[in-house]
């Protein structure tokens, strides 16, 4: 099937990726651009995967205020190259991840940052509540693990439904900028600052 050149336009303004890549996945996708879409996030996420354990020693330190001035959000974000972290795409995705960090206000970048001791006192918790509900003994760790599941996807950032597309979590957001950009990228640190706390 030929793909046509304004085919390939239009599913490079929606993704911002190259063209090339843009042709290749309509071609795979038969001119099906729902398709194309699907298999440009797929082939994203597995580009992502080959360059995370690449070094991000450049970057910036990204600042969010929220409007009203009450709420702010400080965000070391790194990428591998001073170049990238000077594109606009590396900016946008600084600035989602900061307003990301100001409406849910994660405890933890990742779940291996999460205290053990908070983690022991929330299956604590989560058992009390399955033994009160009358739930039988044999299926209480398949309960506290599912809402274990359930609090890291809350509390860890990169596992949060991203704010502006809840169908993708920040992972996936940041996965698809390391894909169109070429780099590992990493949030480093973030602090949210609310007045008055």
């Amino acid at each position: 099937m030929e793909i046509s050149s304004k085919l390939v336009k239009e599913l490079r303004d929606k993704t911002g990726a190259p063209m090339m890549d843009c042709k290749k996945a309509l071609e795979k996708a038969i001119g099906d651009l729902e398709k194309a879409l699907d298999y440009l996030r797929e082939h994203g996420m597995a580009k992502a995967s080959e360059k995370a354990g690449r070094m991000t020693r450049e970057g910036l330190i990204y600042c969010y205020i929220h409007p009203g001035e009450k709420l702010g959000v400080l965000l070391e974000i790194n990428c591998e190259t001073d170049f990238v972290a000077r594109t606009d795409d590396f900016r946008c995705l600084a600035k989602d991840v900061a307003m990301q960090v100001a409406a849910t206000n994660p405890l933890a970048i990742k779940r291996e940052e999460i205290l053990a001791n908070l983690l022991e006192k929330e299956k604590e918790i989560y058992k009390a509540q399955a033994l009160q509900e009358g739930k039988p003994e044999k299926i209480l760790e398949k309960i506290v693990q599912g809402k274990l599941e359930k609090f890291f996807q809350e509390s860890c950032l990169l596992e949060q439904p991203f704010i502006k597309d809840e169908d993708r979590t920040v992972k996936q957001r940041i996965d698809e900028t390391i894909a169109k950009l070429g780099e590992n990228i990493t949030v480093k640190r973030l602090v949210r600052f609310r007045l008055g706390e």
